[in-house]
């Protein structure tokens, strides 16, 4: 079975972490300076524990709307009796009891236990159960997600994340192009606070979590996704976890992106023209991968059992949250859902300075996973890293924190403020703001193409940040990249046969350069080179006939493998290498027959090639 845009051999980037801490070795992504740095380190048991399991029934689906805007499956039936009976013998082998709670938007069930385990004895319970019923598509632990917390020490008076040449963003020449109008970024956080300067940049949203007590309002879902506050005393989140205040992050996430700006107070937004569509999934101790996998999809403009659609769908999602481990198939399934209707997600990395594919979401696929930056332009020393991350923005770092809108409410809400946060929290709203700017100005882009586009326009690093993708996110670059005025003259070109070897390749010199070329045959393979300069990052797109598949590769001088992409029939698929050296380097791309037609007319295809 071909993978999923899978660019990089043996590694399936899927991700949505920067804000959540799920499993051993987890911290935080955005600490408030009045937390103590023992709190992130403090919290990790509990984010290593569940009271509830998510299973998929083969023959139950999600919800569907028919052309008559009539939901065919409002919810799923009451669990039948014999599959009841092998839910309970499940959880009877390991001593449980195990309830039914309510289905989500992929279709799955979740599943109370009677008291909280370890993620290892939940998933031991998920397979037992599975095992037992062979109707079972699959079964997991529904793990919980918490805001991603690093300690700052200081907060300074100026924006230097959006200006400043080393480290910065470059937003100020990007607002001369776009603003991000028509826009909507929906951050799946802990909702948000009314503030001022957030007047008139907020949505309709939803309280997606289904939990009353972590939820902190007084009951469950409801279409009030403000937030009450997720404070928490001694012991409340497990044995040993020490009180904490309310973080407000989903308020300060939603200022990066989006404050008002131009108002002569307070902060600006990077992508100010666009507006913010909170949901609210995160609340005391964190929230659950289920409420949040339902949160993605009606985010998205998906069907949701009982909750009413979304007026507007999001084109842009801000994830700060994650944990430890691998991509869930619920977060997964809901991701895939939500890049079907068009909307990029964009997640953090995650702050636990380890290799990123550790962290979940992070490592999911089809999301843009984002490294956080200090203000010399080097990797933040909390960031993670590793080849599953796309690009980096400003996160801040000791000395130098990321400003925004804020509460000063230690429990409940209290006045508006504004305070300095870090982590990849901060850093991932720089890119989702840049993500909307680069939206306002074509918004025919496809989730792919974004990614694409913003990476082959990022700047080099100025300092050491290694495993931290293809550079620092330009927002001016990116929206020039966006309308096609960066990156070359986009110029045409026919493919010349035969360049089948990597002796044979075509060469080609121009930046922006299509070429127009073909399958031979079901065994042709064709090669083009490319001189990449240093520095540069190469981004090739190959669009085959709607009948057709092939798939893409990049290759270095020695012809090692260093990225592919091999999406199904009629599907584009993208790739790209950054040249990290000091000299031009050669980059080989490859294009090879997988399925469908051949010859000089049903096997054409293009391929495009930007650095």
């Amino acid at each position: 079975m071909k993978s999923q845009q899978s660019k990089y051999p043996a590694v399936l980037k899927l991700c949505a972490a920067a804000v959540l801490g799920l499993g051993a070795g987890v911290a935080g992504a955005g600490v408030p300076a009045d937390v103590p740095a023992t709190h992130a380190a403090q919290r990790v048991a509990v984010s290593d524990q569940t009271d509830r399991i998510i299973v998929k029934y083969k023959d139950e689906n999600a919800p569907v709307v028919s052309k008559g805007g009539q939901v065919s499956v409002a919810r799923a039936m009451p669990l039948s009796a014999s599959r009841k009976a092998v839910v309970d013998r499940a959880g009877q082998q390991f001593g449980m009891l195990v309830k039914a709670s309510h289905s989500i938007a992929t279709g799955a069930r979740v599943f109370k236990l009677d008291r909280k385990v370890s993620l290892a004895d939940a998933a031991k319970l998920a397979a037992e159960l599975k095992s037992r019923d062979a109707s079972v598509e699959y079964a997991e632990p529904d793990r919980m997600m918490h805001p991603l917390f690093t300690p700052n020490d200081s907060m300074y008076s100026q924006q230097w994340d959006f200006f400043e040449a080393t480290g910065g963003l470059n937003a100020p020449a990007a607002w001369d192009k776009s603003i991000g109008t028509g826009i909507r970024v929906a951050v799946i956080d802990t909702g948000y606070r009314p503030h001022a300067d957030l007047s008139g940049q907020i949505l309709a949203g939803y309280d997606f979590i289904s939990d009353t007590a972590i939820a902190n309002d007084g009951n469950g879902r409801d279409s009030d996704a403000s937030d009450p506050g997720d404070w928490t005393a001694a012991g409340e989140c497990g044995a040993g976890e020490p009180a904490s205040n309310s973080s407000w992050h989903g308020t300060h996430v939603a200022g990066t992106i989006a404050a008002a700006t131009n108002n002569s107070t307070g902060v600006a937004g990077v992508a100010y023209g666009a507006k913010v569509v909170p949901v609210r999934v995160l609340g005391k101790c964190g929230g659950y991968t289920s409420d949040i996998a339902d949160g993605i999809i009606w985010a998205s403009g998906g069907t949701v059992s009982g909750v009413p659609a979304i007026a507007a769908r999001a084109q842009v999602i801000n994830m700060s949250l994650g944990g430890g481990g691998a991509c869930d198939t619920t977060t997964q399934n809901a991701i895939n859902s939500a890049r079907s209707r068009g909307t990029v997600i964009v997640v953090a990395a995650g702050n636990e300075s380890q290799n990123a594919s550790n962290s979940n979401p992070a490592n999911c696929a089809g999301v843009i996973t984002v490294a956080a930056t200090n203000r010399s332009g080097g990797r933040a020393s909390y960031s993670n890293y590793g080849t599953i991350v796309d690009v980096a923005a400003p996160g801040g770092d000791s000395g130098a924190a990321i400003l925004s809108t804020l509460n000063a409410g230690t429990k409940s809400p209290g006045a508006d403020s504004y305070a300095g946060y870090m982590g990849t929290s901060m850093a991932t709203p720089h890119v989702a703001g840049v993500v909307a700017l680069m939206l306002a100005k074509n918004p025919n882009l496809t989730p792919d193409e974004v990614e694409s586009r913003l990476k082959s326009s990022t700047r080099p690093f100025p300092a050491s940040c290694s495993g931290c993708g293809t550079g620092i996110v330009d927002a001016s670059a990116a929206v020039d990249a966006a309308a096609g005025t960066g990156g070359g003259t986009g110029t045409t070109m026919s493919e010349t046969e035969s360049n089948n070897t990597l002796g044979t390749a075509d060469s080609v010199t121009t930046s922006g350069t299509t070429v127009d070329a073909a399958m031979g045959s079901s065994t042709d393979t064709d090669y083009f080179s490319v001189q990449l300069p240093a520095g540069k990052t190469l981004s090739a797109t190959m669009t085959p006939n709607a009948s057709s598949d092939y798939d893409l590769y990049i290759y270095n001088s020695a012809g090692t493998l260093l990225a592919r992409s091999e999406n199904g029939t009629g599907t584009a698929d993208t790739a790209t290498s950054s040249n990290t050296g000091t000299t031009t380097s050669v980059r080989y791309v490859r294009v090879v027959y997988y399925s469908g037609g051949t010859g000089s007319t049903s096997g054409k295809y293009t391929l495009k090639l930007t650095w």
